[in-house]
């Protein structure tokens, strides 16, 4: 898991979260709720560009909006055995084009996926046909519905791009909803994208290990439990088993409907792990 969406306390902001392994990567986390709500209350979705569309509205504003951009984001674990490009090739989104994690990253460190330098963002999406007008919408391939999306919304937010929506429940509810798919890929002409970096969103290493000893963030983990437990083993072999000290649980999973594949309604996502602990509620999942 790269990373996941949810609310959080606020049922106005939506917030994201960004779990890695400590041993490995950086996290995504919050001070305490005050800072919360005061980072994301500047950056409330506009109506215009809501974080999730469905197919139906998705499908409405490729018929009506032009300047509007399609990104594939597909990734999955080296172990799935799955190959983005060829499946990219083979089936997207009619406009789609793809959106490489790995290739849009710091190529100066051996940690997988960590964000790209500002310039080199710039140049990569600028290179996809994506402006700082642009009205960009995320999805992928996952079974689940939606797995690495997630990521490239919260990058762009990252380099102050606010018009950027997640294809609610992904390719996967697109098909099912039955609107078109196709293997030509589209060409497109390249424009000048400007990135604003956004510090509030992003801690690094020193940042959280120094939060063991001071307690002064909540770091949340959206593995699953037995990822976070320690029971079952990781899909990279150079990662050890278990979770950052004092860290929450909250799975990605509980977020999205199994059989839909989009994100639960409101009242369903309010007894989610995250929530409890934010309102001090305790529910009984």
């Amino acid at each position: 898991m790269i990373f996941s969406v949810t609310r959080v306390c606020a049922r106005s902001l939506t917030v994201s979260v960004n779990v890695s392994n400590f041993k490995v990567g950086k996290a995504i986390t919050f001070k305490n709720i005050s800072l919360l709500q005061r980072s994301y209350s500047m950056s409330v979705p506009d109506p215009k560009f809501p974080t999730l569309l469905n197919s139906f509205n998705l499908q409405k504003k490729l018929n009506e909006e032009k300047n509007i951009r399609l990104l594939d984001c597909s990734w999955h674990l080296p172990t799935s055995g799955r190959n983005v490009q060829k499946e990219y090739e083979a089936a997207h989104i009619p406009g789609a084009i793809l959106f490489n994690i790995d290739e849009c990253a710091d190529k100066n460190t051996s940690l997988p996926h960590m964000l790209p330098q500002p310039e080199k963002f710039e140049s990569y999406v600028g290179k996809r046909g994506i402006s700082n007008d642009t009205h960009v919408v995320v999805y992928d391939t996952s079974e689940i519905g939606m797995y690495s999306a997630q990521r490239a919304w919260w990058t762009f937010r990252v380099f102050g791009h606010e018009k950027v929506s997640i294809l609610n429940g992904g390719f996967k509810k697109w098909e099912e909803d039955d609107y078109p798919v196709t293997s030509e890929v589209q060409k497109v002409i390249e424009e000048k994208f400007i990135a604003k970096f956004r510090a509030v969103l992003v801690q690094h290493y020193q940042d959280v290990e120094n939060n063991l000893e001071s307690n002064e963030y909540q770091v949340v983990d959206a593995r699953s439990p037995g990822r976070f437990q320690g029971t079952e083993p990781e899909p990279r072999a150079d990662i050890e088993p278990g979770r950052m000290p004092n860290a929450i649980n909250m799975p990605f999973g509980q977020i999205l409907d199994p059989e839909t594949k989009a994100v639960k309604s409101q009242d369903e996502l309010e007894k989610v792990t995250l929530l409890q602990y934010c309102t001090g509620v305790k529910i009984e999942l």
